[in-house]
């Protein structure tokens, strides 16, 4: 969605401000001593005084009024008359010319962290979701002059942008090796700082990183989720201690058969296996049985 900038951010003309500042402090130094010399003499030359003292005078305030403190993580955008004259970004006293207007922009890093949004993802469940976007303005000029406000408008696009990732991917995998967002969180992340940088390109913001800050079933599905998740995970953990009991007994029967320990037949081996698995796959302590007679009684 990223559309054509206004216009492109480039350096303005400035002066070092510090010389501009003694210029106008010597020229309204100048212009008081004028009105005094003025107020000394009397006639034609008290006027030519006094009017050449509100000409040295203006120019003092003419001269400081294009002074412009520019702090670091701040540029300042100069516009003349309604035109774009250029971007102050060099920290210190500047100076400029004084008819233009200087428009403060922060540079620095921000934190922006969307509202806690309710959306169905990709399987129709309601989900609860937010981020935080990390930014900086980037181009002062876009920034300033493609959007309205470009704070606000890097807000509303992030939590749009949220929305849409949210509603792509499911909430969990469910053992698929479909890209969800709990299992895959760097894979979306990643994809949602894309659409986010898209989104942003247009205000001159350049997107350094995106995280979920929160990220859970609704309310109204937490629970039956959270089951069904559990229920999951005991098939998971009964499926791992079945495939360990059954590699145990396929072990235990080889060495006694390579040992030649015992021989047992097909009946004897049977009742063995059931055995071992109940002892191994119980949830459960077994009760012991001691045989004091012989294998086969």
């Amino acid at each position: 969605m990223a559309t054509q900038p206004i216009e492109k951010e480039r350096p303005a003309r400035y002066l070092p401000g510090v010389w501009m500042l003694v210029l106008g402090i010597l020229l309204l130094l100048a212009s008081i001593a004028v009105f005094w010399l003025a107020g000394r003499n009397s006639g034609g030359a008290s006027v030519g005084l006094a009017f050449a003292g509100v000409v040295i005078l203006l120019g003092g305030v003419f001269v400081l009024r294009g002074l412009t403190a520019v702090v670091p993580g701040r540029a300042h955008v100069v516009q003349l008359f309604g035109k774009y004259s250029g971007t102050i970004r060099a920290s210190g006293l500047q100076w400029v010319n004084p008819f233009t207007n200087r428009i403060p922009v922060s540079t620095r890093i921000r934190n922006q962290e969307t509202a806690l949004v309710k959306v169905n993802d990709a399987d129709g469940n309601p989900i609860e979701i937010a981020a935080v976007v990390v930014w900086q303005v980037a181009d002062t000029a876009n920034a300033v002059y493609s959007v309205d406000d470009y704070t606000r408008f890097v807000g509303i696009q992030s939590e749009t942008a949220v929305r849409h990732i949210a509603s792509k991917y499911p909430y969990d995998s469910r053992g698929t090796d479909v890209l969800s967002l709990r299992e895959n969180a760097e894979d979306i992340t990643g994809q949602l700082s894309d659409e986010v940088a898209d989104r942003v390109a247009s205000a001159g913001v350049h997107v350094i990183e995106t995280r979920l800050t929160r990220l859970s079933y609704a309310p109204e599905i937490a629970q039956a989720m959270l089951r069904q998740q559990q229920a999951s995970a005991v098939v998971g953990a009964r499926y791992r201690i079945v495939e360990g009991a059954v590699g145990m007994v396929r072990l235990a029967l080889q060495r006694l058969d390579e040992e030649g320990v015992v021989e047992l037949d097909e009946e004897r081996k049977a009742a063995m296996v059931s055995n071992l698995l109940v002892v191994l796959c119980s949830e459960q302590a077994t009760q012991q049985v001691v045989n004091t007679g012989s294998l086969y009684q």
